[in-house]
């Protein structure tokens, strides 16, 4: 019941007997990682593991040795930061265990998003197709599958060795590590019938540590920075500083 309580009161940000949580924004999203991690123990018995050993980011893979990696940025940082976003935003209903809440079925819907927007396909304003239809049309597909080829796009750029194989790199390592359990995560969630609902907790908790190493590797904020409560613009940016 403590359990429970404790819960509601972090997500709500009040308190309860023999806790205290904050209103600060940067210290609720603290408070809710922490009630993930209580989570992982709770539902694997007390035993968590991770796929990947920690990593951080090393001086050469930053100091801008090739121009891949700030290219890199501008392209992907804005979609990589958009997708930690929304996959935080499904952090409270896995924890009050609703797999069928609308911000972890929005993460995985394949129509979910717009990847390509659609762009007319006249020239220079006259349509020349024979049923005068020029609309282009638009490319949708899942956040997650999104967040998949962005982060693995951007983890291969941070290299200091262009012959070294992308599978040898650390940051497409954690990328892929992060893959492998939102994957498993996928099937809970989209499968017909009864979800495992702490089955569900535990792996996200799990793809949540990993997420961190990425980030660290490919020099983002963690998840618990307080960074990812706002929006990001997924079209290429113009610098490759974080907004």
């Amino acid at each position: 019941m403590f359990f429970r309580s404790l819960i509601g009161a972090v997500l709500a940000g009040t308190a309860v007997s023999g806790f205290s949580v904050s209103n600060d924004p940067a210290r609720k999203v603290t408070d809710r990682r922490s009630l993930f991690q209580d989570l992982a123990v709770l539902t694997t018995g007390g035993i968590l593991s991770t796929v990947v050993e920690p990593a951080w980011a090393s001086g050469g893979a930053t100091a801008g040795k090739y121009t891949t990696i700030p290219i890199a940025k501008r392209r992907y940082y804005g979609r990589v930061q958009q997708a930690v976003h929304d996959f935080l935003l499904m952090g409270p209903d896995v924890v009050k265990g609703e797999p069928q809440a609308a911000s972890i079925q929005f993460f995985f819907d394949p129509q979910g998003v717009v990847v390509v927007p659609a762009k007319k396909k006249d020239i220079n304003g006259q349509c020349t197709k024979k049923d005068g239809d020029c609309r282009g049309k638009e490319i949708r597909d899942s956040r997650f599958n999104d967040m998949k080829a962005s982060m693995y796009l951007l983890a291969n750029a941070f290299r200091t060795d262009q012959q070294k194989p992308p599978d040898r790199l650390p940051t497409v390592k954690a990328a892929k590590a992060f893959f492998k359990e939102m994957n498993d995560m996928e099937k809970l969630v989209t499968k017909k019938g009864k979800v495992d609902s702490k089955q569900v907790a535990a792996v996200y908790v799990a793809a949540l540590d990993i997420l961190d190493q990425y980030l660290d590797l490919v020099e983002l904020p963690p998840t618990d920075s307080g960074h990812y409560e706002q929006e990001f613009d997924t079209l290429v940016g113009e610098s490759p500083r974080i907004t």
